[in-house]
Formats: structure tokens, sequence, C-alpha cells
């Protein structure tokens, strides 16, 4: 995996090969502005096809960061190209009801929570 977005703690990783973004660590950055590097990479990824959104090792994500995702999803809702694959973790709490969240914006999102 390279690395594309880095801050002191946290970090995002492409795997091309397998068209797989990663968030790791934690992101505790303030609003939607200082999220725009990480945003703009989500949205250019994939123009089309499939993509996984790994999450397992974001270990935090504020309402900023989650209004960023939130935003992206609906992105590639509106795009209707891309097949968007989200993988989260059952030991990390905030996951499972934020990651909801995000099949309610877009219906043909596939979730993993394991």
């Amino acid at each position: 995996m390279e690395i594309v977005v880095s801050g002191e703690q946290y970090s995002v990783e492409w795997d091309a090969p397998t068209r797989t973004a990663a968030l790791k660590g934690i992101l505790r950055l303030n609003g939607l502005e200082e999220y725009g590097p990480i945003a703009r990479f989500l949205s250019s990824a994939v123009p089309e096809g499939k993509m996984t959104l790994d999450v397992r090792s974001l270990e935090f994500l504020n309402s900023s960061g989650i209004a960023m995702l939130s935003k992206f999803v609906i992105e590639i809702r509106n795009r209707k190209t891309v097949d968007l694959n989200v993988v989260g973790s059952t030991a990390i709490s905030w996951q499972g009801k934020s990651l909801a969240n995000l099949c309610k914006l877009m219906p043909s999102l596939k979730m993993e929570i394991i």
C-alpha cells in the first residue's frame, strides 16, 4: 500500500491493484476544509468500477470526518459508476452506528463489519 495522505496521527493508504483505500489511526481534523486532501483523494481514486474503503484500523473519527465520509458516499451514489464496499471493525465502537448510517445514504453500498 502507498501512503497518499498522512498526518501526525493518521494515514490514508491506497492499494491500486485491489482499489482499496485504508484510513488508519486517529482523525481529529478541524472542519471539512482540513479533511479536503482526504476527500479529494477519495473522490478521484476510482472514477468507475469497484472500490473498497477499509476503516478497520481507524480508531477515531470526529463529526467532521463523518460528514466528509457522508459527502463522499453521496457523491459516489450520484455518480452511479462506482460500487462501494466499506469494511469496518466490531472492535471499534464508533464504527457500528456511524457506518450503518452510510447505508442509508447509499442503499447499494456493501457494508462489512468484521
